[in-house]
């Protein structure tokens, strides 16, 4: 019993939580069985992992539905074990990072830096969800230390777009990161990138304007936070050479496709409705798909439970819940992103649930403009089926 008299809940995945940490570890194994016996097939291990193991697992272990009640969400926030889980990431994301871009830069032939490549990529795209969980805390070093979970994919701009960007226009047409239906991710991706950056570039203009700064005033947090890239690119070319910025450069781009790739299965096709004056109504649970398979939640800090997420952007990853009216993915991240990269699967899964989500409704849809005839009749043709 706690000092109120009501009973103390107990976290029944609190110490599972801390398996997301074997993530960043992997690099560094990949490392030690390179000393040990001469081979790379260590780094390998992170992209067997992400692409075929953790969604096998998904598939095996399956889902859970169950939330904290609402009694225990103070005590959960209040628990520092879950903020230094989150913490802990960054230290051994460095580590392995450094470490493998050392063996890049001195001992590896061309098939040890391609594996090489995949394990930092791997590593430093997740640790966007990292920087992404601290990057919604309010405190000074949380702020600080997602900024530098960001720096080894150069994608410190994700900072201020997505707190400030994404956060206030997701699921609209004007969101650089909700994708639209018949949209493909290869689409998509060109145009999220660029988007959000410029996005993020104007919001901080328009921040340091306000308090009478110009954007190169050094409390520009997008400059900050490429800062801490320029340092670390900058300081493993001064040690190791230009073979080290190649590769850091290249595992950037792979990293930071990973978030954009999970942004892509976020809202797709999803659409908040105006009011009459012409305002997106509040961003609710239903648009964002959701996820509880268990595997992916606990390396992901539970960020498959996006619908709460953006219902609630400062609720802690431990407190997250389920809604029984969210959109439902049809598994977990892990798995749709390798689906995402294949347009014509993708569509042929995803299509028909975003028609069921809005009910046959056509105009409720996030559409891509050019594929907007071709979905219409789509909608229709889906409508006719079922009142047949």
């Amino acid at each position: 019993m706690n000092s109120s008299g009501e009973a103390h809940w107990q976290d029944p995945k609190r110490y599972l939580w801390s398996l997301g940490l074997l993530v960043p570890l992997l690099p560094i194994f990949g490392a030690l069985i390179y000393v040990q016996t001469g081979q790379i097939w260590g780094w390998w291990l992170a992209p067997v992992i992400v692409y075929f193991i953790i969604p096998a697992l998904d598939y095996l272990i399956g889902t859970d539905r169950s939330n904290p009640p609402e009694s225990a969400v103070s005590q959960l926030e209040a628990d520092n074990y879950y903020k230094y889980i989150v913490y802990a990431y960054i230290p051994l994301q460095y580590a392995g990072t450094l470490i493998t871009v050392w063996f890049a830069a001195t001992e590896l032939g061309a098939l040890g830096i391609i594996a090489g490549l995949f394990s930092c990529a791997y590593v430093n795209g997740i640790g966007i969800n990292t920087g992404h969980e601290l990057g919604h805390k309010r405190d000074a070093l949380s702020q600080f230390l997602a900024k530098l979970a960001l720096a080894p994919v150069a994608y410190g701009h994700f900072y201020v777009e997505h707190n400030f960007g994404h956060h206030r226009r997701v699921a609209t047409p004007e969101d650089p990161a909700s994708s639209k239906m018949g949209e493909s991710f290869w689409r998509f991706l060109p145009r999220t990138v660029i988007g959000s950056l410029r996005s993020a570039c104007e919001i901080e203009r328009q921040r340091l304007d306000r308090k009478g700064l110009g954007f190169w005033h050094w409390r520009n947090d997008v400059l900050q936070a490429w800062a801490m890239t320029l340092i670390l690119f900058g300081g493993c070319t001064a040690v190791l050479g230009w073979p080290a910025l190649a590769f850091l450069v290249v595992q950037a781009a792979l990293g930071s496709s990973l978030l954009e790739v999970i942004n892509y299965v976020e809202h797709y096709g999803l659409l908040r409705e105006k009011d009459a004056n012409g305002r997106y109504e509040r961003c609710l649970p239903k648009h964002s798909w959701n996820s509880n398979h268990i595997v992916t939640n606990l390396v992901l800090y539970q960020l498959q439970r996006h619908s709460d997420h953006h219902a609630h952007p400062n609720r802690a990853f431990q407190a997250l819940r389920h809604f029984s009216d969210s959109p439902q993915l049809p598994s977990g991240y892990a798995s749709m992103m390798m689906l995402a990269y294949f347009p014509p699967l993708w569509f042929k899964v995803m299509d028909p649930r975003v028609v069921a989500h809005h009910r046959g409704e056509f105009a409720k849809a996030n559409v891509h403009p050019s594929k907007a005839e071709k979905l219409k009749m789509y909608f229709t043709s889906s409508q006719n089926g079922v009142s047949a």
